[in-house]
């Protein structure tokens, strides 16, 4: 389990990580060398959830919910735009979804 959420962790910051140097590039006209970084950062990306222990659409679900929490935390700390009561329920509730979609025990 702990590898797991260590995959989704990583990924979720590569995917975020990997976009905003697309965003600084594109949108506020920075380096292209950014774009080049956000490739190969969205490259490795591509390649975590392929190590995940369960299926695509479970892995890809379940990493939504990483995503919501991770992009709640990137604005806050990288933007300075502090989430409200209501980014971090709905950031909780995500999370719990994916401890769900994804450790609950099956038979």
């Amino acid at each position: 389990m702990i590898k797991s959420l260590l995959l989704f962790l990583l990924g979720g910051l590569c995917e975020i990580g990997g976009g905003y140097l697309f965003w600084l590039w594109l949108r506020e006209g920075k380096s292209p060398t950014l774009g080049i970084f956000g490739i190969i950062i969205l490259t490795i990306y591509g390649i975590l959830p392929t190590l995940q222990p369960v299926s695509f659409g479970r892995a890809y679900a379940a990493y939504g919910g990483v995503f919501i929490v991770l992009s709640i935390l990137w604005g806050w700390i990288v933007d300075g735009v502090a989430p409200d009561r209501y980014d971090w329920l709905g950031g909780w509730i995500a999370l719990l979804g994916v401890l769900v979609i994804m450790y609950a025990p099956r038979h």
